[in-house]
């Protein structure tokens, strides 16, 4: 739809051409000033009283009914002034204060409504002064669709951000997507438009038709329908208005657990998290996706039982394309109706909370796609985004980026972050991407971006924003966790922002990922050569918290499933699997595991389906999902598997030197350095019978966890010499012979040590 040529001093054609800039010169009660008759020249309205116009096309006759009128049938009849439905009716400024339109539809109806120009605007510019300064972290009690009351009568307030329009017209179910009918108020010096809406209720669908304003006065600039950006429920696609949300009444039984949130968040503490994107975790029998509740019985008691001690959700924001699996975000403030109605996630977290599973979300602060009811150009130009393509566009996912430094985008973001945790009570945010965000050559060639003001590569607006971002969730949500994706050598990622860092809880290890998959994916045999790569992850393992994720990200794109990359026999992938996550859940770091994982998944993740539960009908990859309950078990309950992940001295090499035979040997430290693991781990494809390991106690040890045993699918070939010998190795005081089968790990503890303290 092209914007008609009207004459800006025309109201009763900028109505009709949907461009009307402020709908009080034109609507409602015009206050003795001069208003429009008909089609021809202005006349004055007499000084006692008060024209009334209201823009109705789809009515026959309307009367005007002052506030305590004896019938509805009384009242002041309107001149129709315009064949497309503007009337008008000159009152006394008394019965133009407080009155209701009776109207006779031309489809033979009448009712009563009324008048949304009757109330002025409630939004004012103290109020969004936060906003415009970037320090705003709950925008959306000011912006969005709010169910009110004016004057007594029930409504939706509707508001929304953009500078850069002429005119910005309501439309939805309630006036038959006709925009012309309810233009919005322009709040004075802030760009946000408001218009309270009365008789709307909860359920209406809704949209912004925004008119840019245009480069000349012959232009003719296309109206943009647009979602609300602070919209709490949005249409599945291919649909894509927002939905009015009613004040959410649900009752929610999560208080101690949002209270103990610091003390889970304190360092020490276990992590050990299960990502999951919810439509393709399972589905019904017909292929529809399980709903919120429906994944709150089945998901969460089977992350339970698997023993970790978080859920991570892909990205549940809105978002238009399935197979963005969440990560081209337009819906900031909604979680997708996929898979159900608002209070129908409060409830999975409720759910969640009462198992003792923590609940994340991944949250994508660095780009946003182009979709035409989005955020792009939301006002015919560069609004959320930086208009500098060189750090606006995505070069890689042809997305847009946003403007990080426009305070008002600062605001918005830093109050999505926080109403996730506020309004849903999740415990975190894993924050996407954050590599692209920080540096402006991020995936672009020389020429292709341009140096920051210091003449270095860094996005110092970005860095300020991120930094913003912790300082105010540590703050306002005291132990909500923050994970930052970031690949990079990034310093002080972890550190607080007052020591120069970035303020995270936690980083994503991608060094440890990427070199421990090199490894796995090469041949046993060729191992030794890789030595380097498994040990390297020790040298900065302390630098920063950090999370060592097997993600999503792993198995898509032709990567290939965790089993289906290691190489070898049926057997040997079993066990290189094994090995993997074992060496994964004793090396220092939170741990992260994507769904199917502990299935022994053939197949590539397919967002589409769902994982092959019928693999645990076979034994090796019912023992796969063993193993990784025994690791969550003892990495959760003994403290010698966590209680120093951030201390340097929690881990020791026993021996880190022996490539030849590719084995690693290493002690994990539970605070107060008396009880502690010892880790014997054989990379290579063969055995190694006889191997000799140094102890850091003369006493006897027992094997306390076997990636080999017959219960997780291995043939139970491990074997501990008779005894410990005192006899010094490696500069510790004994030494154990051990024989190893190929790809399998090993925990010792000693033999001794107070059973109480042990995992059940």
């Amino acid at each position: 739809m092209r914007r008609p040529r009207v004459s800006k001093n025309d109201p009763i054609a900028q109505i009709l051409g949907g461009v009307l800039p402020d709908p009080r010169r034109a609507l409602g009660p015009l206050d003795g000033r001069d208003g429009v008759v008909g089609e021809g020249p202005a006349k004055a309205s007499r000084n006692d009283s008060c024209t009334v116009r209201v823009f109705l096309p789809s009515a026959r006759a309307v009367a005007l009914l002052p506030r305590g009128a004896e019938s509805p049938r009384t009242g002041f009849p309107f001149e129709r002034v315009h064949r497309e439905g503007i009337f008008e009716v000159h009152v006394s400024p008394a019965q133009a204060r407080r009155y209701r339109l009776l109207v006779e539809w031309e489809s033979g109806a009448v009712g009563e409504i009324e008048d949304p120009y009757r109330f002025e605007p409630s939004l004012t510019s103290a109020e969004l002064a936060p906003f415009a300064a970037g320090s705003e972290s709950r925008l959306q009690e000011r912006l969005g669709a709010h169910v009110a009351t004016r004057d007594g009568v029930e409504g939706v307030r509707f508001s929304v951000w953009a500078p850069r329009a002429i005119a910005v017209n309501l439309m939805g179910s309630f006036n038959g997507w006709e925009a012309r009918c309810h233009p919005m108020f322009p709040v004075p010096e802030t760009g946000v438009w408001e218009l309270f809406l009365p008789g709307v209720k909860p359920g209406a669908l809704y949209k912004f038709q925004v008119r840019p304003r245009p480069a000349t006065s012959t232009d003719d600039v296309p109206a943009l329908e647009k979602a609300d950006p602070l919209g709490r429920r949005g249409e599945v696609r291919p649909r894509s208005a927002s939905e009015v949300v009613s004040p959410s009444a649900f009752a929610w039984s999560d208080a101690a657990w949002v209270a103990s949130r610091p003390d889970r968040a304190a360092p020490g503490r276990p992590i050990s998290i299960y990502e999951v994107h919810l439509g393709s975790w399972r589905r019904n029998e017909d292929g529809s996706w399980l709903g919120y509740r429906q994944l709150a019985d089945t998901l969460l008691p089977y992350v339970k039982d698997l023993g970790f001690t978080h859920v991570e959700l892909l990205p549940i924001t809105e978002h238009p394309h399935d197979a963005s699996w969440g990560y081209q975000t337009v819906g900031y403030f909604a979680p997708t109706s996929r898979y159900g109605e608002p209070d129908d996630f409060r409830a999975f977290v409720d759910a969640a909370h009462g198992l003792g599973l923590g609940v994340l979300l991944d949250w994508v602060p660095a780009h946003f796609p182009l979709d035409g009811h989005g955020l792009a150009r939301f006002d015919g130009g560069s609004l959320y985004e930086h208009a500098d393509p060189r750090r606006g566009a995505h070069p890689d996912w042809g997305t847009a980026i946003f403007d990080y430094g426009r305070p008002e985008v600062r605001s918005f973001l830093v109050s999505s972050a926080r109403f996730w945790i506020d309004e849903y009570h999740l415990d975190g945010l894993r924050v996407d991407a954050v590599a692209s965000m920080l540096y402006l050559d991020y995936s672009r060639a020389e020429g292709e971006w341009e140096p920051n003001e210091l003449g270095g590569r860094e996005n110092l607006e970005a860095v300020d924003f991120v930094r913003q971002l912790t300082d105010t969730l540590r703050e306002a949500c005291p132990g909500a966790l923050l994970f930052a994706e970031e690949s990079t050598a990034w310093a002080g990622i972890t550190r607080p922002t007052a020591d120069g860092g970035l303020g995270f809880h936690f980083k994503w290890n991608m060094g440890w990922m990427n070199d421990t998959l090199s490894v796995f994916t090469a041949d046993p045999h060729r191992r030794a050569e890789l030595h380097e790569r498994l040990t390297f992850s020790l040298y900065y393992a302390h630098a920063e918290r950090h999370v060592l994720p097997l993600s999503h990200d792993e198995v898509v794109h032709l990567k290939r499933s965790l089993i289906s990359k290691i190489p070898g026999g049926y057997d040997a992938k079993f066990e290189g699997l094994r090995l993997l996550l074992g060496y994964m859940w004793t090396h220092p770091g939170a741990k992260l595991l994507f769904m199917g994982g502990e299935l022994a998944e053939w197949s590539e993740w397919n967002e589409a389906g769902q994982l092959s539960w019928d693999l645990l009908d076979h034994p090796p990859h019912r023992g796969v999902q063993r193993w990784v309950r025994a690791l969550n078990e003892r990495y959760v309950q003994d403290p010698a598997w966590h209680g120093l992940d951030e201390r340097p001295e929690g881990f020791e090499w026993i021996d880190v030197h022996d490539a030849a035979r590719s084995v690693l040997t290493y002690v994990r430290w539970a605070p107060g350095w008396k009880d502690h693991i010892v880790v014997v781990a054989n990379f290579a494809g063969r055995t190694r019978r006889g191997y000799a390991v140094g102890l850091p106690a003369a006493t006897p040890y027992r094997i306390a966890l076997d990636s080999d045993a017959p219960e997780f699918g291995g043939k139970g070939r491990a074997r501990l010499g008779v005894e410990t010998v005192a006899d010094p190795l490696h500069d510790r005081p004994a030494r154990l012979a051990v024989d190893l089968p190929p790809s399998t790990l090993l925990v010792l503890v000693p033999a001794a040590r107070d059973e109480a303290r042990q995992p059940a």
